[in-house]
Formats: C-alpha cells, structure tokens, sequence
C-alpha cells in the first residue's frame, strides 16, 4: 500500500476539505443567526448561501471520486497514474471552491465554474475508467 501514499494522502486531503468547508457553513450559519438546513434566499449574492453550496456540492462529488479512487488501490491501477489523476482533482476542487466563495458571474454558473466541474467530472470518468481496466485484466 506504501505504492498509493500519494494517493491516500489525497484522498484524505478531499474528506479534510469536506470537513472544514461542513465547519465553515455552519459556524458562518451560527454567525448569521440562520438555522441549519438550505439557505434562504437562493442567491448567488447571498455569501452564506454560496458557502452553504459549496459545501454541498463538494460533499456530492466525494463518493463519486473516492470510491473508485479506493478501488484503483485495490485493483493495481499503477501508482503514478492514480496520483496524478487524485491530485488533479483535488487541484480543481480548490479552484472549484475558491471560484465559487469568491462569488460574481463565476459563481453564478458562469464558464469558469462549469468548465471546472466539468474538468473534475471527467478526471473521475477516467478513474472509473482506468479501475475497471485493470480490474478486468
């Protein structure tokens, strides 16, 4: 397993994010004075509904990412391969979530924030890709 270290450490890195960003939402709802739960208005406008997003939707790709990223380690996916595709994505999480925090057109679902959810969405296609390859042969 000493192989996969890059990968574990990155993948342990995606679960740290969603845990801090889980602490930022609710300690900025608590600041607020809102109630847990969906934010109120849905507005891109609205920082707290903005973090209230980006944690979710950071919490939405985890399980898609991670568990074929765990599979890969099962399988033999070889290791520089994986690395480089887990630390790509963990690259383009962050500027994900910087884009989205930051708020203005690229927030509102502009280029820049589809083109990186799209990027992460096809670097975990070839995860699943690469693992069923190697689980195949």
């Amino acid at each position: 397993m000493e192989a996969y270290s890059l990968s574990v450490v990155g993948v342990l890195f995606l679960c740290l994010l969603s845990i801090m960003l889980a602490v930022y939402s609710g300690s900025s709802k608590g600041r607020a004075g809102a109630l847990s739960g969906p934010v109120l208005p849905l507005d891109d406008n609205n920082l707290l509904y903005r973090i209230d997003r980006v944690h979710m939707n950071t919490v939405e790709a985890l399980t898609s990412f991670v568990v074929p990223a765990m599979l890969a380690m099962m399988v033999g996916v070889r290791p520089v391969t994986l690395a480089t595709l887990v630390w790509a994505y963990v690259a383009i999480r962050l500027i994900h979530v910087a884009v989205y925090l930051r708020g203005g057109k690229a927030a509102k679902g502009g280029s820049i924030r589809t083109v990186l959810y799209v990027s992460g969405a096809l670097v975990t296609v070839v995860v699943i890709a690469v693992t069923a390859l190697a689980a195949i042969h």
